[in-house]
């Protein structure tokens, strides 16, 4: 949590309210390469990517894995989109999920945004994606350049071959 006059104050949502949020979310699982974009920028590789079709006009959810495949860590500071107001990182610690200003993301090693876990809220859809369209969504870092990948849309119960 950030001290002072922090324009975004830290969330926490329960369990309930996020399922009622995300409806059917929770059949969704982190695919692997039968989704997403596979962008790779200074060791950062961005696959699995996926926005199951929102069942709110106001919120939607992304999947994503980053692999980092460079010898030093870097970190997501930020997530922007067209299609929303405000893009969301959260962390899923135990019955709650709390917004991060930051997510980690180790070297050799991988970030995994996945249902059930860390994961991006699009908040104040500017309009409802639909199954089948893609969504452009630019991932910053605090070392390396942004990645722009594109998001598909997948069914709001899409559950990927296999997950993490």
């Amino acid at each position: 949590m950030r001290s002072g006059g922090s324009a975004r104050s830290v969330r926490r949502l329960s369990v309930a309210t996020a399922a009622a949020l995300a409806g059917a979310l929770a059949l969704s699982g982190c695919g692997s390469s039968d989704s997403g974009d596979s962008s790779d920028t200074a060791g950062l590789a961005v696959g699995a990517a996926y926005m199951p079709q929102p069942v709110s006009d106001s919120m939607a959810a992304g999947f994503l894995v980053i692999t980092n495949k460079g010898a030093a860590g870097d970190v997501l500071t930020r997530v922007t989109s067209e299609v929303a107001g405000d893009v969301t990182m959260h962390k899923t610690v135990g019955q709650t999920m709390e917004e991060a200003q930051r997510l980690d993301i180790p070297a050799h090693g991988e970030l995994v945004l996945q249902s059930g876990g860390d994961h991006l809220m699009f908040e104040q859809l500017k309009r409802k994606p639909r199954e089948g369209e893609e969504v452009s969504v630019r991932l910053h870092f605090a070392k390396t350049s942004p990645i722009t990948i594109e998001m598909p849309v997948k069914s709001a119960t899409y559950n990927p071959k296999t997950g993490h």
